[in-house]
């Protein structure tokens, strides 16, 4: 990975931390993009102790806030850097509410910040090409049947979030189906992935008990890391785009998440609602 620039959201705690520590050490340049400095600091010292000051960046970014992604995305743009490598990392779970754009929170955190993001950045990434956009999604895409597109509108309904939750990560699997289909000779390629159930923060406000049995048989955030990092660097993907990937492996999705008119109506929608062109 010399000399790549690698953006990882979320990047200051668990999948995200462990992408980004183990990218720097294979010689990339990363940008944390976080919504506070203070909690990426150790992990930007971590890596300026080990990899030195050049090989690791900041940037600001709250995936909850549309007006603050447009400023992040205007603010990684202006300090003129290649973008080789966009793994779109962070998210919610378990959370109940709405972002301040009125949108159910992980559907508007998980999918629809990114999904702006991913657009702002990608003029970018296709002048970085060859480039790589990595969606870390979940297996409990399957569990969604659909997507309601009154309930992603509305706070979120459920108890745990849970359901919700399922709804967005089947939203990163169709969107990156999407993505490969309309930028197919772009050079950017795209890849969703299950990381694995991992005991990282995403899952702080799952109500107790429930967030213990979720918790009890998780891996390490090291361990979860490995397919992304797979689909953000091994040469034996570059050719693929739009596929789903699980233990570093190409797997079907959810027949739901095969379906191209549900991913074409996501993507106008999502178009539409975040003012993309």
């Amino acid at each position: 990975m010399t000399g790549r620039v690698c953006v990882v959201t979320g990047a200051n705690t668990g999948i995200g931390a462990a992408t980004a520590r183990t990218l720097a050490a294979r010689g990339a340049r990363v940008v944390l993009a976080c919504r506070s400095e203070e909690r990426a600091r150790p992990v930007i010292d971590a890596i300026r102790a080990t990899a030195g000051d050049d090989r690791v960046d900041f940037v600001r970014l709250d995936l909850g806030d549309l007006a603050d992604v447009r400023r992040a995305a205007r603010e990684l743009l202006d300090r003129g850097h290649p973008i080789h490598v966009l793994v779109n990392n962070a998210g919610v779970a378990g959370q109940r509410g709405a972002t301040r754009d009125g949108f159910e929170l992980a559907f508007g955190v998980n999918h629809l910040g990114h999904f702006l993001w991913t657009s702002l950045l990608m003029d970018r990434l296709r002048a970085s090409a060859p480039a790589r956009v990595v969606n870390v999604s979940s297996k409990s895409h399957f569990d969604a049947r659909g997507i309601d597109w009154d309930a992603v509108r509305r706070p979120t309904a459920t108890f745990t979030g849970l359901r919700e939750y399922a709804v967005s990560k089947l939203a990163n699997v169709l969107f990156t189906a999407e993505f490969a289909r309309r930028h197919r000779d772009a050079g950017v390629t795209a890849y969703a992935l299950h990381p694995g159930v991992i005991a990282t923060d995403v899952w702080r406000r799952v109500p107790w008990p429930a967030r213990a049995a979720i918790k009890a048989f998780m891996k390490s955030p090291e361990q979860g890391a490995r397919t992304t990092l797979y689909c953000a660097s091994d040469p034996e993907v570059a050719g693929e785009s739009g596929f789903y990937y699980d233990d570093c492996r190409r797997r079907s999705p959810s027949a739901v998440a095969r379906d191209p008119a549900l991913a074409a109506e996501l993507w106008r929608r999502s178009a539409q609602w975040t003012g993309v062109a």
